[in-house]
This record gives C-alpha cells, structure tokens and sequence, in this order.
C-alpha cells in the first residue's frame, strides 16, 4: 500500500485529465433540497460502468471502461520477452504503465505533452499498484506494458483507468492476486460524494481515491487531494471501498463472460 497526497488551493486544482477545477459555483448548488446531486444521483450512487474487454485486436489484452461519460482505453503487451537485457528480472516480470490523456478529452481542445508531470504521476502510481497485483514471479525475466489513454473525460479519469488496466490485464490471461478496483469521493456540503463528475470535482472540496482488492479486503493505493479531518477521512473511505466492492463485483462479472465466450469459441473451433 503507498499513499500520495497534495494541499492545493481551489483556484489552481486539476483532474488527470488536466482540466483546471472550478471555483466560481457556490457549494450549495451541488445537492438539492431533495438530496440529488447536479446530474440526480444520490450521493452514494455510482455512476452507471460499462465495460468492453478485447476492443481492438492490438496487444495480448485490451479493456474499454466507461464510468458515465469517462472513457479510457487500456491495451496490454505481454509478457514477452525485454528488448533489452538490462530492462528485465531474471526473477519476475516487469511492470511499465504509459498514461495519456487525448487532446479531445475535453471540451477544450490543446496540445498534451506525452510526458506532462500529471500524466507521468498516474502512470507511476499505476505502474506500483499493478506490478504488486500482478503475480510477476510466474513470469520471470518478462515484461508486461500496459497502455491506457483517456478518451473523454468527465471527473474520474484516475479510477477509470486504473480499472480498465485491470480487466486488460485479465483479458490478457495474466495472473493477478486480487482485482484492483478504484473508486473517488469527495466531500462537499458535509456529505461524501462518491464517483464525482467534472463539475462536483471543480467544487474545491477534498477528494479522496483509493486503489483496492475486493477478496483481500486491502487498500492498494490512495491519492488524497486538499486536507481533510480524520474523522471525515474515515466516512469519505468507507464510502470509496463500498464504491470498489460495487464497482469489483461488476468488472468479475465482465471477466467471467468475457472468459467463458473466449472457451465456447474455442470448443466450436476446435469441433
């Protein structure tokens, strides 16, 4: 488990995406006297997921995962072997995790740096959670790449991609310990938001994204942005792992189709 977090202003706060956050509109407009958020959801629902495995035929393993109108693409290479000697381990698989954001992601349309210091921190920390989630040591002196690039992006950009790395990897027949689900929440008006859009995430108030392992009952990664109170830090990640046990059960059941329509294919090829 490694933890990353930040104090920013409001003013100068950005998604992954690169998306300056908003600080114009006043908190209370985000919840209704009713209870609904901007896009009328309930503070604990989820935005609908939808999830896609082998999009396109590149790679040993692809994933499109939609979490409402976010959008990433993850393509998985590997295991194979290093193109140069000194990039593997004689003793398990290396992991390398590449992240871009496409420059019509947004509404706003602008060059994107490959190599941005905002790309390269969700790339790291991608890289860290999923070499300890891979079972590397079954693949010794091998490399697994992974690529993933945000085709639009609408709040939540981090999880999504970690999630779409997750069933790419599995698409790709590459053993792991546990899924790795992830899940935002922020807190704004006293009240945990979980899985926020753009415009909750533009409110400047602190969000929270944690990485975890459904079966393990583990956190695996955690990105804290703006400071928080412990005790509403403890409210804010119980609603972030309920988000990732919801969230893990729907990627399983994506995983498990997904694998029993790849050996019926089989078996009818093989008849």
């Amino acid at each position: 488990f490694f933890c990353t977090g930040e104090v920013a202003s409001t003013c100068n706060r950005t998604e992954p995406s690169g998306q300056p956050r908003l600080s114009s509109m006043d908190r209370s407009e985000f919840i209704s006297p009713e209870g609904l958020r901007l896009d009328g959801r309930r503070p604990a629902e989820l935005r609908q997921a939808r999830c896609k495995t082998s999009p396109v035929s590149a790679g040993d393993g692809s994933a499109f995962f939609e979490m409402g109108n976010t959008k990433v693409l993850a393509v998985v290479y590997g295991p194979h072997e290093p193109t140069q000697r000194s990039q593997g381990s004689n003793e398990r698989a290396t992991v390398t995790c590449e992240f871009s954001i496409a420059s019509f992601a947004t509404g706003e349309r602008r060059k994107r740096s490959k190599g941005d210091r905002r790309s390269a921190e969700v790339a790291a920390a991608l890289k860290r959670t999923l070499e300890a989630a891979v079972l590397t040591e079954l693949y010794p002196h091998t490399q697994i790449h992974v690529f993933l690039q945000v085709l639009q992006s609408d709040g939540g950009s981090r999880s999504a991609s970690f999630n779409a790395a997750c069933v790419a990897l599995a698409d790709a027949g590459i053993a792991m310990r546990d899924l790795v689900v992830a899940c935002s929440v922020g807190y704004l008006e006293g009240t945990p938001l979980i899985d926020m859009n753009y415009v909750e995430e533009s409110g400047g108030g602190p969000e929270v994204c944690i990485a975890y392992h459904p079966k393990l009952d583990k956190v695996a990664y955690m990105q804290l942005d703006n400071k928080i109170p412990m005790d509403v830090l403890e409210q804010v990640m119980g609603s972030a792992t309920e988000g990732c046990k919801r969230l893990g059960a729907y990627m399983r059941e994506v995983i498990v189709e997904s694998t029993q329509e790849m050996v019926a294919t089989r078996g009818a090829l093989r008849s």
